[in-house]
């Protein structure tokens, strides 16, 4: 739901071709659903079954709720066809293959956000106002969505640069129709201040899609409306000068193979998404042959497992070393968030990896490594006054800000902008500064 104008390019693969065999391969063998034909002429209907008007847009909307929840890969094309009723077969009389089904369900989600924004937007309106229908058309569409909202966040790595680029145009011209009332509110930002508020506010509000705690709407929105308020009034830290090239990395070389492994591992995984990297690949990164890999790890779920524990332990260190240093609660809260920030933009492969490739580990992984990030979760909530479920909520929408505001500064990982960001999370979990704005 962010626009990412100048994000750094996590995904640099083309996907394979997914076409009919390889979409049936996924999902296994064609299923028929039954047509009922029989049964209706034994009832004395017709046995002409009419197509529904809008069965395109349903085939998008499931496509969409499975990729979000389940991921690209894992979903195949007969339970998507199953989901709306028919089979395998008819499904492709509307789209060639299972990754034209992906280009649609992501461009279809952008424009609908587009379109509700554009809808609920009136520029005769006072800015407050004006930002206030935004906000709760965008609050409550995405509530409406909130199975399927999550989808180009975390599959965008697996678009093809060309339709990555259309679509995320989308999104730009969703980011400057946000900014619009912003510069009236807050004159003195310029450009660049803009858009990130933009982006911040739509990341409070997107965040509600990466996880499942529940919350009537006649709460959520105005909880929504608050985090949104709360990042539109926060005052940004001066942003650093514009840099010619890349700094220099810093600091000394992992020696051991083992550890190299898991850090190119956790690189490609995040980039690629877990199918389209290969042992060899990984290998290859640090210098070994695919069967030198197996010398560490006994296969590529090993290496996924073992980046899901690794990211765990870092994300639970830090929030160990926040409670030790600190004096109070919201000041715990603010030193996990500045621990948050530096660790995802140190790697930002992290991210994609730890909270979209579940579904690629075993059963009895997921239900362990999933009590870890619950209870991670359940431990900077607990420092938020209020509502403990409502503090959950905040808790989600500053790790979205990590990851989508992140993304619009090209993991800049320099203080500056590790402080801006840091800056938006506590106003999602704290409520806006005391200061006016600017």
């Amino acid at each position: 739901m962010v626009a990412e104008h100048g994000e750094v390019e996590l995904a640099t693969s083309r996907p394979g071709p997914g076409g009919r065999s390889a979409a049936a391969k996924s999902a296994g063998t064609e299923t028929a659903v039954a047509t009922g034909n029989g049964a209706n002429r034994a009832n004395g209907e017709s046995g002409v079954r009419r197509r529904p008007k809008d069965r395109k847009a349903q085939i998008v909307r499931a496509a969409a709720r499975a990729f979000s929840e389940r991921g690209y890969y894992p979903v195949g094309v007969d339970e998507i066809a199953a989901e709306v009723g028919i089979s395998g077969p008819a499904l492709y009389r509307h789209f060639a293959n299972k990754y034209a089904l992906l280009v649609a369900a992501a461009e279809s989600g952008a424009q609908q956000l587009l379109q509700v924004a554009q809808s609920a937007d009136d520029p005769n309106l006072d800015p407050e106002p004006r930002l206030d229908a935004l906000i709760k058309a965008l609050s409550e569409y995405t509530i409406e969505i909130r199975r399927e909202a999550g989808l180009y966040r975390w599959e965008r790595r697996y678009l093809e640069a060309e339709d990555r680029r259309r679509i995320r145009r989308v999104y730009d011209d969703l980011n400057d129709t946000v900014a619009a009332p912003i510069a009236r509110l807050r004159p003195g930002l310029d450009q660049a201040d803009l858009r990130v508020l933009a982006a911040s506010m739509m990341s409070a509000i997107a965040s509600i899609a990466h996880h499942r705690t529940a919350l009537s709407s006649t709460r959520l929105v105005p909880l929504l409306r608050d985090m949104s308020w709360a990042v539109l009034r926060t005052d940004l830290p001066p942003a650093p000068p514009a840099v010619e090239q890349e700094p220099a990395p810093r600091g000394l070389p992992i020696t051991s193979k083992r550890e190299q492994l898991l850090t190119e591992a956790i690189r490609i995984f995040g980039r690629q998404g877990y199918h389209e990297a290969s042992i060899e690949e990984i290998g290859a990164a640090v210098g070994i042959n695919a069967s030198s890999v197996y010398r560490y790890f006994s296969s590529k779920a090993d290496l996924l497992a073992a980046a899901f524990h690794r990211t765990g332990d870092r994300v639970s260190l830090a929030i160990t070393e926040a409670l030790a240093e600190s004096a109070s609660r919201p000041d715990a809260a603010r030193r996990i968030a500045e621990r948050q920030a530096k660790l995802t933009f140190g790697m930002p492969e992290i991210m994609p990896v730890y909270y979209a490739e579940f579904s690629n580990l075993p059963q009895a992984e997921q239900h362990k490594l999933r009590a870890i990030q619950r209870q991670n979760i359940l431990e900077w909530a607990n420092l938020i006054d209020g509502d403990p479920i409502e503090a959950r909520f905040r808790v989600h929408a500053a790790i979205g800000q990590v990851i989508d505001v992140g993304r619009l500064l090209r993991f800049d990982a320099r203080p500056a902008q590790l402080a801006r960001v840091t800056a938006l999370m506590e106003a999602v979990l704290l409520g806006a500064n005391t200061r006016e704005p600017s």
